[in-house]
């Protein structure tokens, strides 16, 4: 067919990933032929990752789920057989009727999702209002972040405002703590790269020698959740030396002094040294060259605060800018997240008055205790889950499976492809793609307000979200005005504060998807000291957290899991286990192609080599990795990536696909972190033994 007869339709990348890149897809006819980077986009630039370059593949895969489906086996085998639309929808609103009216109440109901899609709509809309005004149990979604984003605003004030990402190429000093920018975050590392190319140093401290440590001019191996205190040693060093921005303290602190005195009484290097491993010499070189190098930019990253101090190390990291003054400077700061930035009208979308007060609300990280009893309140009867695996990412994950296994829980999935959740559904329903429905994007990782254009129509009887709840709200009877259309909705969530200013639907579709917040560039929140907190400053001392009960200072608070404050724990299990995403997979989303598959290998756990020998163990050797709470097998990889007593297993693969039906996620436990009810997937201590058991896929 003659070039001209194709169209190009704007998209979105939905993955969970802060670049959320600008793509184009060719359509031909219905089909679509070629998905590629917008190159106008200002930040993504035309640039797709491997995974998303492969994605056509996943919306035409042979294994789509197509029709509504229902269980005709027994749960955990993944038998069904193809139901209409209607008969689904009926015996879903007929068991959350009867459920709803129960001795239980609509309580025993449980949403479970999280960011499959990260789409305003797609996410975070009609899935809300259809909860909340049924009465179900609310979803408390803090797997990922929420632990760094409340040590962050406790610090910073509302919002999670920070440095632009489209300003650090001019930046003289770079720090990824905790950051595996080049594979999760590849177009803010490309500037990195450019920065570099004008003089910065790259800088990368993390327990685990990952790309970009790799790829950087000095990698920093600290001892897992110790973060705090590496910090901690940085600011005894910076006031020790007078290296501090007094100025900028006095303006734009609360709390310097207080500050001050803890450090320089409580943290001094050989006493950091000892909790971090990190030598003496390099926290007192970090801290030099951090004081006097401008601007200085620091990407915090989420990996850091999957441990129970995971907050205070947020925290503790956000303080350093106003040390320093870093803020002053284009380029400088810290960034957890630009989501902040966003002025949303996200309770006009999500409705949380329809809830009745004092609804049950239930943290996802404890979802296996959730389903097997061990929470307060009613008993989960049903789940719906949608936009997520938690089968396979949920912590905890013994729990998790049995209480999917419950013949008493009716468990409804809207799904694309047939995941390890999808195995243990009483109803499945068919899910559309990116390329397949309507969607308002915003960003963790850029300032650009991005709309995704459906390209084609659905496969199947694939349905959205927002047509499936829809639906469902129909058939229960709830108000219609409460379900409007999706371009309703997204003029909805646009009417919100003044960083949307300008920025419409109509907008959107005359400039190719994509429009910048309306905010400075390059945009620099605090340079003149003056943040969104009760004090109108950055809170070094945070009133706040005094009244919540923490420490209203930073300090450290070690793993629960750690071989210095739980030796005994340790003599049994002296290996501290992470588990960062294996990028081919990007969390568990790709991890059920084939072609991701074989791109991503079998299960590996990176051992040192210290470690390997005391077990006998060697390069590509089988072994099960298991503490009290479960186990998996692995193939052991020794490149020198690892320091002794810490471990790496890239995850997640899905339980299906893996060598004992069972993946990370069964040693990872359900504790929650010190602030923000955070996952504790880094806190996490385990043995591993060379297996003799059968493995096959």
């Amino acid at each position: 067919m003659p070039e001209s007869q194709l169209r190009v339709v704007n998209a979105v990348c939905p993955l969970d990933c802060p670049d959320t890149c600008a793509m184009e897809v060719v359509v031909d006819g219905d089909r679509p032929v070629e998905l590629r980077g917008n190159r106008s986009h200002p930040f993504t630039r035309g640039a797709l990752c491997g995974k998303m370059a492969g994605y056509l593949d996943h919306v035409q895969r042979p294994d789509r789920i197509l029709h509504p489906l229902k269980r005709v086996g027994p749960k955990g085998e993944g038998k069904f057989e193809p139901i209409s639309w209607d008969e689904a929808l009926a015996t879903i609103t007929d068991r959350f009727k009867a459920i709803a009216a129960s001795p239980h109440g609509p309580e025993a109901i449980l949403p479970y999702s999280y960011y499959g899609t990260m789409g305003k709509l797609q996410a975070s809309s009609l899935d809300r209002r259809f909860f909340h005004r049924l009465g179900a149990s609310i979803l408390d979604r803090t797997i990922c972040a929420s632990a760094g984003v409340a040590g962050y605003e406790y610090t910073m004030g509302r919002g999670r405002l920070g440095a632009d990402p489209e300003a650090i190429d001019g930046a003289k000093l770079i720090i990824n703590w905790g950051s595996n920018t080049a594979v999760t975050n590849a177009h803010l590392w490309s500037r990195m790269v450019d920065a570099r190319r004008n003089g910065a140093t790259l800088v990368a401290i993390d327990p685990f020698r990952s790309q970009t440590a790799d790829r950087c001019d000095w990698h920093i191996a600290i001892r897992p959740g110790t973060d705090a205190a590496l910090v901690l040693g940085m600011m005894h060093v910076i006031w020790r030396e007078g290296l501090q921005d007094q100025n900028y303290l006095e303006q734009g602190t609360i709390g310097a002094e207080a500050l001050r005195e803890r450090v320089l009484q409580d943290y001094h290097p050989e006493i950091v040294a000892n909790i971090t491993d990190v030598p003496v010499a390099t926290i007192e070189k970090l801290a030099r060259a951090y004081a006097t190098t401008h601007p200085s930019f620091i990407r915090v990253n989420y990996g850091l605060q999957r441990h129970f101090g995971g907050g205070m190390a947020v925290r503790a990291i956000a303080c350093l800018p106003a040390i320093v003054g870093a803020w002053r400077h284009p380029g400088g700061g810290a960034l957890l997240t630009t989501s902040g930035a966003y002025d949303w009208a996200a309770d006009k979308l999500a409705r949380p008055d329809l809830s009745p007060p004092g609804t049950r609300i239930v943290n996802m990280n404890q979802l296996g205790d959730a389903l097997v009893g061990e929470l307060p309140g009613p008993p989960v009867k049903a789940m719906y889950v949608y936009n997520c695996n938690p089968a396979a990412v949920a912590p905890s994950q013994g729990k998790v499976i049995a209480g999917l296994m419950r013949e008493d829980l009716f468990t409804v999935v809207h799904e694309q492809v047939g995941t390890d959740t999808v195995d243990y559904a009483d109803i499945v329903l068919p899910a559309t793609t990116q390329l397949e429905h309507i969607d308002i994007h915003g960003s963790y990782g850029h300032h650009h307000v991005m709309l995704n254009t459906p390209a084609i129509p659905p496969r199947g009887e694939a349905r959205s979200n927002n047509d499936v709840f829809r639906a469902l709200a129909a058939r229960i009877g709830f108000e219609s005005e409460l379900f409007p259309d999706d371009e309703t909705l997204i003029r909805e969530a646009l009417d919100g504060g003044p960083s949307l200013s300008g920025i419409t639907l109509e907008r959107l579709r005359e400039e190719s998807g994509s429009v910048r917040l309306d905010v400075p560039s390059p945009y620099l929140p605090f340079a003149e000291g003056k943040f969104p907190t009760p004090s109108g400053k950055c809170e070094l001392y945070c009133e706040r957290m005094a009244l919540a009960g923490l420490d209203p200072l930073p300090s450290y608070t070690a793993p629960l899991e750690d071989p210095q404050t739980c030796p005994e724990l340790a003599e049994r299990y002296p290996i501290q286990l992470l588990s960062p995403p294996r990028p081919q997979f990007l969390n568990s989303t790709f991890a059920g192609t084939d072609r991701n598959r074989k791109r991503a290998g079998d299960p590996a756990i990176e051992l040192s080599d210290r470690d390997a020998s005391e077990r006998g163990l060697h390069e590509g050797d089988w072994v099960e990795v298991f503490n009290d709470r479960g186990r998996f097998v692995a193939r052991v990889v020794l490149s020198g990536a690892v320091r002794p007593g810490v471990a790496v297993a890239p995850s997640i693969y899905w339980n299906k696909h893996s060598p004992g039906r069972s993946n990370v996620n069964s040693t990872t436990s359900s504790g929650l972190t010190d602030m923000g009810g955070g996952a504790l997937f880094f806190d996490n201590l385990v043995q591993v033994r060379k297996t003799t058991e059968t493995v096959g896929d």
